[in-house]
């Protein structure tokens, strides 16, 4: 069996690349002239998001309480939303109407 070496690509070749992608770029015709597959330019871009999400998310000091709150109560948002969107579709499914939003 063939041992394929891994090829390495530098933080700058990564950061060129998703920015071209970012700059409208097609992915198919910019991993072809970088001569790597898609999915890795769409990885890349993944981890460059992450990466300015948590470095945007990184809470100032003294603020460190108050960030957790947040974040703690976005989540529960998320949550409530999306079991809001399930009990919406059941009701579709079993053929009942919604509760109308009223009380708005």
């Amino acid at each position: 069996m063939k041992n394929k070496t891994r090829r390495r690509y530098t933080a700058e070749f990564k950061a060129q690349a998703v920015e071209l992608l970012q700059a409208g770029r097609p992915a198919a015709e910019l991993a072809h002239e970088l001569g790597i597959g898609m999915d890795l330019i769409y990885a890349w871009r993944r981890n460059a998001q992450g990466k300015q999400l948590r470095s945007a998310a990184t809470p100032a000091e003294g603020e460190s309480g108050a960030a957790e709150e947040l974040l703690a109560l976005r989540r529960e948002v998320t949550l409530l939303r999306q079991e809001n969107d399930i009990l919406k579709k059941a009701a579709v499914i079993l053929g009942t109407r919604p509760p109308s939003n009223c009380a708005k």
